[in-house]
């Protein structure tokens, strides 16, 4: 059994997010192991985006998804650190612009999804969909411009996009890409923390907005709704990893271990020496020495 397998939640057991820890034992003994560690981990992620790269046949979507200050930003700062730009694609999802009300809630994605050879990473994602608008559900009746009649029934309206996104991960998946979604599990206290960190470090004010102590009114609603969406839309093929966030160093261990460990199932080849190519291109030299 891997390590992993303790946070990862694929549709055959519930999450319960009363249950969940948000604090384990540390993966690491000091700053230094956790420092060597990372480093280890990037340039295993490097080497395998590489290759996937080369092989140019799948792809990885990597959701984060958590409460304020759990540490969405930081975590992809430091675990992609090292990885090749070319092979990576980030998007943070905010609040919906104008052109992008005029389409469907799903459309936005489709437009920044990776392609082949490429890691994705989307700093929030479609999952606000069923949790801030869920908790909000005026921002679906009132700004999302859709028909009343078909936003009458919330509850349908939740199951038809949990549906939607299923849908969608599985078309995904039979493409050849495959979705890691994480949820950073952090605190109540720990975010009340870190938000009076940001206000306390003016270096760090840019960071906070009044609207998080706000929403924090509303912790239970909005766990409710993490529950409600991970057990929804867990599955095989895009699987739910609840990662403990108080610790942020663990966290982004743990994170770093979980994309390596899910994109060494995919049927990726090594790139192997083409002898033929190889001294095609070697009658190529004297003509560039020239």
């Amino acid at each position: 059994m891997s390590k992993i397998d303790a946070f990862r939640y694929d549709g055959s057991n519930k999450f319960s997010a009363k249950k969940a820890d948000t604090k384990i034992d540390d993966w690491y003994t000091d700053d230094a192991d956790y420092a060597a560690r990372l480093r280890e981990q990037a340039t295993e992620i490097d080497a395998l985006q590489t290759r996937m790269y080369a092989d140019n046949r799948y792809g990885v979507l990597a959701i984060f998804q958590a409460m304020d200050a759990a540490g969405k930003d930081g975590t992809i700062q430091h675990v992609f650190t090292g990885t090749n730009p070319m092979g990576l694609r980030v998007y943070s999802f905010k609040r919906p612009t104008e052109q992008e009300l005029d389409h469907d809630w799903l459309w936005r994605t489709y437009l920044n999804l990776p392609e082949r050879g490429t890691i994705g990473i989307f700093n929030r994602s479609y999952y606000e969909e069923v949790l801030v608008v869920k908790v909000h559900p005026d921002i679906l009746t009132k700004s999302q411009r859709i028909p009343a009649d078909l936003t009458a029934d919330l509850d349908k309206v939740w199951k038809h996009r949990y549906d939607a996104i299923v849908d969608m991960e599985k078309h995904l998946a039979r493409n050849g890409f495959l979705t890691i979604k994480f949820f950073l599990n952090v605190s109540k206290k720990e975010q009340a923390d870190r938000l009076i960190a940001r206000i306390e470090d003016p270096e760090k004010n840019w960071k906070f907005e009044e609207q998080d102590v706000e929403e924090r009114e509303y912790w239970a609603e909005y766990q409710k709704a993490f529950e409600e969406a991970i057990n929804e839309t867990a599955s095989k093929n895009s699987p739910w990893y609840v990662i403990p966030a108080d610790d942020k160093k663990n966290m982004r261990l743990i994170v770093g271990r979980v994309l390596i460990e899910e994109m060494k199932k995919l049927n990726i080849g090594d790139v192997k020496p083409d002898e033929a190519r190889f001294q095609a291109l070697q009658k190529l030299i004297p003509k560039l020495k020239a």
